[in-house]
């Protein structure tokens, strides 16, 4: 483990491996960097590796009150630590992240996203309308179970009866942990989970080449999403992955982003 300090003094913690131009990996809602490892050690070979905790996360630091700019601001100090630019990777929520990133003119040469999950019409059910403020109460109270739960539910639409299972699941108590970052996560998606269009020039500043990547085994409304971003970027491709969903597996997403970074 390495550490890197943020603008605002909060220490950042990353794992970095492999050599060569330098790619970060931005995990999602409920995730540590050791997520990214398996991906990491197959995409080692070709790139300078760096797997980072989110704020608030592992052994990462956070600093109140938090802010999406913050968030950007540790990507920025990563960069730096890196050499001053980086390819970025960006998974769930984590791609949202990297395109907030990107617009906001990090020296990113390249980025790729995979199923940024903003809700761009009807083809799922809403988020309530007091989603955040439960979420917030729950979290308030420690009730960190339940707001994973609340999330697991309503945001990515698990089962009830799968929800019962999972809580008696050893990796339970570590999303946990995690619960209150799912606010940070809301406020990243910066208020795209109405079911309404992208707003065209949302990401106006985002003119690198970009793959924005979907499942073919997820859900419609993921693929919806995916198709609004990349339609909404300049310079953009998409790519359906045959037989994947939101959990993406490594060996099937590390050659094709092998062959996009090294173009």
């Amino acid at each position: 483990m390495q550490t890197v300090r943020s603008k605002d003094g909060t220490t950042i913690a990353f794992d970095q491996s492999g050599s060569g131009p330098a790619m970060i990996l931005v995990g999602g809602a409920l995730t540590e960097r050791s997520a990214g490892a398996p991906l990491a050690a197959l995409l080692a070979p070709h790139f300078t590796v760096i797997s980072y905790d989110r704020r608030g996360r592992g052994d990462s630091g956070d600093t109140a009150p938090y802010a999406v700019e913050r968030e950007i601001e540790d990507i920025a100090a990563l960069i730096e630590e890196a050499g001053g630019s980086a390819f970025i990777y960006g998974k769930s929520s984590g791609a949202a992240l990297t395109l907030e990133a990107a617009n906001h003119g990090l020296a990113i040469p390249r980025l790729a996203l995979y199923e940024p999950p903003f809700i761009v019409d009807a083809t799922r059910p809403m988020l309530p309308s007091d989603y955040v403020e439960h979420l917030t109460e729950l979290v308030a109270a420690g009730r960190r179970g339940d707001a994973v739960e609340y999330f697991m539910a309503q945001a990515v639409e698990v089962p009830a009866e799968m929800l019962a299972h999972m809580r008696q699941s050893p990796l339970w108590s570590a999303m946990e942990q995690l619960a209150p970052t799912l606010l940070y996560d809301d406020a990243v998606m910066g208020g795209a989970m109405a079911g309404k269009p992208l707003p065209a020039r949302r990401w106006a500043a985002v003119t690198m080449p970009t793959l924005v990547m979907d499942g073919g085994a997820s859900p419609t409304w993921m693929h919806n999403a995916a198709r609004a971003v990349a339609d909404a970027l300049p310079n953009a491709q998409r790519r359906t992955l045959a037989g994947q969903t939101h959990a993406v597996m490594p060996d099937v997403l590390a050659p094709i982003l092998v062959e996009f970074f090294a173009d």
